[in-house]
């Protein structure tokens, strides 16, 4: 079953959910499943394809809507006091419509991956990466777009090259405010991460590297 940190009770000795590593998605409202029901949203759905493919992980939901990656890294100590394996970093869409500098983004986005490496030397890291809309200019775009493949490589982090392939700009996949995805777009959402986050759940665990190259 999906936990979620954010409402759930501690998880009590007893529950078979202890013995499995944990997976963290640390998000916004994307991770959330703003306008769904939260078993719909992708995280919900990753839950299900470890499930399937019977790998000893368990997902944590630590999606916030609204949250930015200054968010993110304000609340990383307390998310860290908890068990985190694997580390999916699912921040910066809010950033972006915010008009907020790539270069502020990378920083946080280092800090975040840093940190946690800290306090978690053997986790792994995916990142995730998001786009703006052309409508924020060519030079914003680009930029911003490049911020993620630029972190992942110096940080030696797996990627998801772009979170809403085939769902962005795809008006049947999102709900009315264009930004959010219905639940279909999430299926979709799920499969994307899923492409690269299942080889990280079936690599040994010393290593981090297995995308974003």
């Amino acid at each position: 079953m999906l936990l979620l940190w954010i409402v759930a009770a501690p998880v009590r000795a007893e529950d078979p959910a202890d013995s499995k590593k944990t997976v963290v998605v640390l998000g916004d409202s994307l991770a959330a499943g703003y306008g769904i029901d939260p078993s719909a949203a992708y995280p919900a759905l990753l839950e299900q394809r470890i499930q399937a493919a019977g790998l000893p992980y368990r997902v944590v939901n630590a999606g916030v809507s609204g949250d930015t990656t200054a968010g993110g890294l304000r609340r990383l100590d307390w998310i860290l006091k908890r068990p985190v394996d694997v580390l999916i970093l699912e921040l910066g869409g809010n950033d972006g419509l915010r008009g907020m500098a790539p270069s502020q983004t990378r920083s946080n986005l280092v800090s975040i991956i840093q940190k946690t490496r800290a306090a978690r030397p053997q986790v792994r890291i995916v990142l995730t990466g998001m786009q703006m809309p052309s409508n924020f200019g060519a030079d914003y775009t680009r930029e911003f777009r490049e911020l993620y493949p630029e972190v992942a490589r110096r940080e030696s982090v797996a990627l998801v090259p772009f979170l809403l392939e085939g769902v962005g700009g795809v008006p049947s996949l999102n709900q009315a405010d264009q930004i959010h995805p219905t639940a279909e777009g999430h299926r979709r959402v799920a499969t994307n991460v899923w492409a690269v986050l299942e080889g990280v759940l079936k690599s040994p665990a010393a290593s981090t590297a297995t995308g974003g190259k």
